[in-house]
Parts: C-alpha cells; structure tokens; sequence
C-alpha cells in the first residue's frame, strides 16, 4: 500500500462519513434500500455496533477520505460463526487490490477470534463480489444463518477457517 492509503478499526469520529460512503455505494449499485445494510440502525453508529472484542470495522483511508470499509461479527444464534459485514468500496477504491487486502485482514481477525468459520451474505448483482469471495475460499449455500434482516440478499456463502 502507497503512504497515504491505510487499513485501520473504526473510530467514533469515522462513524457518519462511513455511513455515507456505504449508503453512495449501495445507491451507486441500484441496491434496494430496503432489506439491505442501506436501512441498518447500526449504520449511523459502526464504531458502537463493533465494539465488542470478538467484532471490527475495518476503514479503509486514503488521503483522509475513507473509500472502504468491511466488519467481522459473530452471528446472533451461533457465536462460532462470524460473518463478513458490510464490505463496500467506493469506485476510487475498486480494481486496486485493496478489496483482497480488506478480506485478507477481516479473515485474519477472525481466525485469531476462534471462529470456526465466516458466513457472507450478498445481492445476487454483486457478482464482482462473489468472484473474490469465491477466489477467498467461500462456497455457496442454499440457505440463509443468522436473524441479519437483510432479505434481499439472496447470495449465502460460507467458508471454513
């Protein structure tokens, strides 16, 4: 990575830019807003959302601007499972190998956190997504884990750790 590009966790002070970068991204996507991150509680306040030792949100920065950002937290109903949360970046961001950077971290925190494996859920269009998913170990599933709500996200994918 270039000196003006980092990885880093959220801080408070991250919380309402983040928000909007994922919000552009999603929108960017023709993502519907509704049954996606686009209408989480959680997304004004990322920084409290991961605050527990088991969970992060990573930002990604460049030029004091964050164009990235991607979370591990244990699902609801099993906590040997973490799932890979809100990993969006914006276009600035996209076909420099910072995704893969971002993955590799998230993972990296999740083996250290003892999960048994990463669920991720995705929409169907977000085919570049899948493509590093699966690059990153991932198999699809034919059923949804965890109480996330977000039902438009039709894609499940899981990978042992």
């Amino acid at each position: 990575m270039s000196q003006s590009i980092a990885i880093r966790p959220i801080q408070k002070k991250d919380n309402q830019a983040t928000a909007e970068m994922i919000r552009y991204v999603l929108i960017e996507q023709n993502a519907p807003k509704t049954g996606t991150a686009y209408e989480d509680k959680a997304l004004d306040d990322l920084y409290e959302t991961y605050k527990d030792e088991r969970a992060v949100y990573y930002i990604l920065i460049e030029n004091n601007e964050i164009i990235g950002g991607a979370g591990i937290q244990a699902l609801d109903d099993d906590d040997s499972i973490c799932e890979l949360q809100k990993m969006y970046f914006h276009p600035k961001a996209r076909g420099r190998g910072l995704g893969q950077q971002m993955i590799e971290q998230c993972l990296k925190f999740a083996k250290n956190q003892g999960f048994n494996s990463c669920y991720i859920e995705t929409l169907p269009s977000m085919k570049a997504a899948q493509k590093r998913y699966l690059k990153n170990g991932f198999e699809y599933i034919g059923y949804r884990l965890g109480q996330t709500g977000h039902h438009a996200c039709t894609v499940w994918m899981l990978k042992f750790l």
